[in-house]
């Protein structure tokens, strides 16, 4: 698999089968992310992979959390979007319902769902990725293309992933955990798992708008 297909062919998973990942696999699907590039060669990523009881335990100190009523408090605030920029994920976030048979009346559907994502969509392995809080909006930046990076590998291995801020909705009690420093922000989690290709969310692809509704070609003949 070239890079080229590894882009295309990549997709957000959200079911997964139960069989973990190899460490083997995932030591060399997090290597490649540790190949980005940064700022300065400042290489600001930090990763906590976790698996077995370390997962099993993250998910059920989540879900304790959720149950309880807890209202998210990311290190990273959920962004305020408007215009086309939001009602892109309505649209498909309304087309994956559909195919999921989620009702948006069904509350307590949405709500599992919602569950679902905290928990990784149960995936058997995960990654949370962290940053020095002494660092700022560039590295960010970096981070997001060591992640890029880590999906297209795993992408590569047969390893699905998903991006999910509602995996790090809870960061006091991830530090706590997973023994992180109080110095860290949280930035993201990556669900990692081998796909359950008979359950159609992990078949749903999100849409993209054409190439001409978003690059501009300038200093080229028509």
């Amino acid at each position: 698999m070239d890079v080229i297909e590894a882009i295309n062919g990549r997709r957000s998973i959200r079911a997964f089968k139960p069989d973990p990942v190899a460490r083997e696999t995932l030591e060399k699907i997090v290597a490649a992310a540790l190949r980005a590039p940064s700022w300065e060669n400042s290489q600001p990523w930090e990763f906590s992979v976790l698996g077995g009881e370390a997962m099993s335990d993250f998910k059920t100190a989540v879900m304790a959390m959720m149950k309880a009523g807890e209202k998210p408090r990311l290190d990273i605030p959920w962004p305020r979007l408007s215009g086309r920029y939001l009602e892109r994920g309505k649209e498909d976030g309304r087309r994956l319902f559909r195919e999921l048979g989620i009702a948006k009346e069904d509350r307590e559907a949405v709500i599992r769902w919602w569950q679902s994502m905290s928990r990784f969509f149960d995936a058997p392995n995960g990654v949370v990725v962290y940053m020095d809080s002494s660092l700022g909006e560039w590295s960010l930046v970096d981070i997001g293309i060591s992640v890029q990076s880590l999906m297209l590998a795993a992408w590569r291995h047969g390893v699905g992933s998903c991006a999910l801020a509602a995996a790090v909705a809870y960061p006091d009690v991830i530090r706590s955990l997973l023994n992180i420093p109080q110095s860290k922000r949280i930035i993201i989690g990556v669900a990692l798992g081998y796909p359950d290709l008979s359950n159609p969310a992990a078949q749903f692809r999100s849409s993209r708008d054409p190439m001409e509704a978003v690059v501009r070609w300038h200093g080229f003949s028509p």
